[in-house]
């Protein structure tokens, strides 16, 4: 068992010098389509209710440092959802509200001659909002928290690759975008 892993952990250093050869730092700016669900827990209401998940934008950028370690920033506007509640015995409505940017270290990793898989972790900064219509409900949440990421990129060419990733924007909450996203997108490196 031991011999097995020590020619796995030597393969691996190989195929990592040889990609280190060859390889040139070089940036990447990319876009996505991003599905998340919002949440709505009004203080009071007897009821509440949500538009469920909802398909958003987000851009990205990065700089690859080696074939396997880079650095990225993001931002995610979350589109809004409506709300609607029940406040004693008046129907209610208002608007949630969210984006979020990040900054992340990247590691990646081939899987096959297309295929790689990475991960990311890093911070994030949330706003979530809650504007209730002739209620004195508005809520703001602002903070900064934990980002985290598992993906997979296909490689197209050189240049062009298309990304499929899970993320994870902090804890949950109790009202507006929750911390979890799926994300489908595109990504040029020059």
């Amino acid at each position: 068992m031991k011999k097995l892993i020590v020619a796995l952990l030597a393969t691996t250093a190989a195929v990592s010098a040889v990609q280190a050869q060859e390889f040139t730092p070089r940036a990447y700016v990319g876009a996505g389509a991003v599905a998340t669900d919002y949440e709505s827990r009004v203080p009071g209401a007897s009821r509440a209710d949500v538009d469920t998940i909802k398909a958003s934008g987000k851009i990205f950028g990065g700089y690859e440092f080696t074939p396997n370690w880079a650095v990225e920033v993001g931002h995610t506007d979350f589109r809004s959802a409506d709300v609607y509640y029940t406040l004693g015995n008046v129907n209610a409505s208002g608007q949630a509200d969210g984006r979020a940017s990040y900054v992340a270290a990247k590691f990646s990793s081939p899987l096959t001659e297309k295929v790689v898989g990475y991960a990311k972790l890093g911070a994030s900064h949330n706003v979530n909002e809650l504007n209730a219509i002739n209620s004195q409900l508005n809520q703001r949440e602002s903070k900064n928290t934990a980002y985290g990421a598992l993906g997979l990129q296909y490689n197209i060419n050189q240049d062009v690759s298309v990304i499929a990733e899970y993320e994870r924007y902090g804890k949950s909450r109790d009202f507006g975008v929750q911390p979890d996203a799926l994300t489908i997108g595109a990504k040029y490196s020059f």
